[in-house]
């Protein structure tokens, strides 16, 4: 993770989630089930990996579980009949795990293995920002990403972002004109043409 200040990091954390939320908002009720630019995902399927990456905060972060312990607690539908409010919920309580005194300095136990809290954090934070674009752009809502987080993002996910497409997760990284804006830059790095 890229050196950041506990406060920057929870600000970026907070600007992501709110940025999300409100693109998970927009969603009309015809769009669920609208192709995503994630080709295998439809807007719930995207909604739903990111509801599902804040449940495990949860555990992970306060309650000090392992990922083997939390097992397949949140397989399936994790949506419900009100996206949106499963949505809430999840990142409401996944913001009050991250806030939680002392929380950030803590080690939690990922599938990749052990990680430092404050790490795990900026990794939710890309992937809330990534997602939002992803989100937008499926909804035809606005798709410009706030600048602080576009930066925040590409000093996170720059030092490994090659190693993404090899997880099979990410598609490789695109090539870019020279005068490419940081947002353009930062998805093609992703694998996402703007």
């Amino acid at each position: 993770m890229a050196t950041v200040s506990v406060n920057e990091l929870l600000d970026r954390h907070g600007e992501a989630l709110r940025l999300f939320t409100d693109r998970v908002h927009a969603v009309r009720e015809d769009q669920w089930s609208a192709p995503t630019p994630c080709t295998e995902w439809t807007v719930r399927d995207l909604v739903a990996h990111l509801t599902s990456e804040q449940l495990w905060v949860v555990p992970l972060v306060t309650g000090g579980r392992t990922v083997a312990e939390v097992g397949d607690a949140f397989d399936g539908d994790v949506l419900g009949d009100d996206p949106v409010a499963a949505w809430d919920r999840a990142a409401d309580a996944a913001r009050q795990a991250f806030e939680a005194p002392g929380a950030l300095e803590r080690t939690v136990n990922l599938s990749y293995g052990d990680t430092a809290a404050d790490a795990y954090c900026a990794q939710m934070v890309a992937d809330a920002v990534v997602h939002a674009w992803d989100l937008s752009r499926a909804i035809g809502a606005d798709e410009r990403l706030p600048a602080r987080l576009v930066e925040f993002v590409r000093r996170e996910v720059g030092p490994y972002a090659k190693d993404l497409s090899q997880s099979g997760l990410f598609a490789a990284p695109l090539e870019t004109a020279p005068d490419a804006g940081p947002q353009t830059r930062l998805l093609a790095l992703l694998g996402r043409r703007a």
